[in-house]
């Protein structure tokens, strides 16, 4: 467990700039950010103060991820690997949702373990396996590969403990650092494997959780084993649709509240209008048709959206409508004209 003393003072800037106040705070819809897998690894490695940015490129956990990568094909489920402060027991490594633990693996025994444990679904020769229960929560701490991380981390580390130790939990809910686990922007990160409602051991990630947000994670997801879907990413093991994650309950997730707010500002300050287009195709003119730098380098999978043509469709839109507008009143000039000049013959 990390020890709450040794957190750096966080300079007011770099607070603003990094930590739960920044202006990227509740700008993503979470649901879904989590990619589908089955089972996680956590091994204890030296302390998290001292990690490098690519923890799992040194020693051990490099041995570990790279037998892992060649030996996925060979394992029953998917398996991911996610380092966690070793400065009490380095070597350890935890598997969830199994709850075991075996003590100590060394650069040695990497092979033997991923051939045993993860590959035949036996107890590591070499090693004793212990069963472990109880509460796991891991945060992302890992400030040396994005401050963002490194500056909400330990502040939630600390509520954690501190709220922990005031509820007499400190023998059922134990909290970690733990490196990288994908979506910086989302900090403060965190898994936490419980059990569900019904007693079965799950892992929920969480994002944009700040410190006022640990009084509700223990009252709900660790003590009732129900998720705060506001601040939901997804589930080890939950199953998707179209490649999207849904809630447990296989219900779609409500947005963000804070995450709608901060939408609809921007989009009352920048769009200009909206047009539906074919085939039910539908987008919004906004001031600018290109993302940003930041926006492309955050998301590269999302294609731009076509503004483009909206302010195409639109301007044709309303180029028909006056149109048709005009002609109507022409013909009906020229139909009285013409009624009035046939009368005019008659009447002579």
């Amino acid at each position: 467990m990390a020890d709450s003393s040794n957190f750096s003072t966080v300079s007011a800037e770099d607070a603003a700039k990094f930590g739960f106040t920044r202006d990227e705070m509740y700008s993503t819809n979470l649901v879904g950010t989590v990619n589908p897998y089955d089972r996680h690894l956590f091994l204890r490695h030296k302390s998290y103060t001292d990690w490098a940015s690519r923890v799992e490129e040194d020693g051990l956990p490099n041995l570990l991820s790279s037998a892992l990568k060649s030996r996925k094909n060979d394992f029953p489920v998917k398996t991911m690997l996610t380092v966690i402060d070793g400065a009490e027991s380095d070597g350890d490594v935890l598997i969830f949702p199994e709850m075991i633990k075996y003590k100590g693996l060394t650069d040695s025994d990497v092979d033997a373990f991923v051939e045993d444990v993860l590959v035949n679904g036996k107890s590591w020769a070499s090693g004793v396996q212990e069963t472990f229960t109880g509460s796991y929560i891991f945060v992302c701490a890992h400030g040396n590969r994005d401050k963002r991380c490194g500056v909400c981390g330990p502040a939630l580390i600390q509520k954690l403990n501190e709220e922990i130790e005031s509820r007499g939990l400190k023998d059922q809910v134990f909290v970690n650092a733990c490196s990288h686990i994908g979506g910086h922007k989302y900090a403060g990160n965190l898994i936490i494997f419980s059990p569900d409602s019904e007693g079965k051991i799950t892992g929920n990630w969480y994002g944009y959780v700040t410190p006022d947000d640990v009084p509700e994670l223990l009252d709900q997801q660790i003590a009732k084993g129900e998720i705060i879907e506001r601040l939901w990413r997804g589930q080890m093991g939950a199953s998707t649709e179209g490649g999207e994650q849904k809630l447990p309950n296989g219900t779609e997730a409500k947005k963000n509240e804070k995450h709608e707010e901060t939408t609809a500002q921007k989009t009352t300050e920048n769009v200009g209008g909206c047009c539906q287009g074919a085939n039910g195709f539908t987008c919004c003119m906004t001031a600018s048709s290109e993302p940003s730098e930041k926006e492309r380098s955050e998301e590269p999978g999302e294609v731009p959206g076509k503004t483009g043509m909206c302010k195409l469709t639109s301007w044709v839109d309303s180029w028909e409508q006056r149109d048709v507008l005009t002609a109507a009143a022409v013909v009906g000039a020229v139909a009285t004209i013409a009624v009035a000049y046939s009368y005019y013959r008659r009447s002579g």
